[in-house]
C-alpha cells in the first residue's frame, strides 16, 4: 500500500483532481492525503496585522475545503488525511511529500479563468518536484 498525497486548493476546480485522487486511492489501495497550502507571498507589501489575519482565514477556509474533500472521499469507502501547511506553495509540497512518504503527488490541471497556473508552470513545477523529491508527480 502506497500513499497519494493530492494538492488541492478547494472548490469547483479542484474537484476533477480530487475525484482522481479518490479513484486512484481505490484502485491502487493506497492511502490518500490531501494538502491545502497558505501560500501568502502575494501580501508581501501589506501591513503585518493584516497579513495575520488574512492567513489565520484562509488556513480555516482550507481546513473546511479539505474536510468537504475527505467527505466526498469518505462517501466513496475512502479515509482520506488532511494537511494544511503554511509557506511557499513549491517549499511545502516538496517538505509534504518527503514527510509524508508519498509515493505519488497529484496535481490539478490550471481551469479556466481562476487557475493560478497555466498548463506550462503547473508541468514545469511537476518536473522539478519529482526531481528534487525523487516521487512520481502526476498532473491530472
Amino acid at each position: 500500500m502506497g500513499k497519494i498525497l493530492c494538492a488541492t486548493r478547494g472548490g469547483a476546480a479542484s474537484r476533477a483532481s480530487q475525484d482522481a485522487a479518490i479513484a486512484l486511492a481505490q484502485e491502487r489501495g493506497d492511502e490518500l492525503i490531501f494538502l491545502y497550502v497558505v501560500d501568502i507571498s502575494f501580501l508581501n507589501q501589506t501591513a503585518a496585522p493584516l497579513v495575520v489575519d488574512v492567513e489565520s482565514r484562509l488556513e480555516k477556509m482550507g481546513r473546511f475545503q479539505l474536510a468537504m474533500a475527505q467527505e466526498r472521499a469518505a462517501a466513496q469507502g475512502i479515509s482520506a488525511g488532511a494537511l494544511v501547511r503554511r509557506g511557499q506553495l513549491r517549499a511545502e509540497l516538496l517538505a509534504a511529500a518527503r514527510e509524508t512518504e508519498a509515493d505519488l503527488v497529484l496535481l490539478g490541471h490550471p481551469v479556466g479563468t481562476e487557475a493560478v497556473f497555466d498548463e506550462a508552470a503547473i508541468q514545469s513545477l511537476a518536473t522539478s518536484l519529482a526531481r528534487e523529491s525523487g516521487v512520481k508527480v502526476r498532473v491530472v
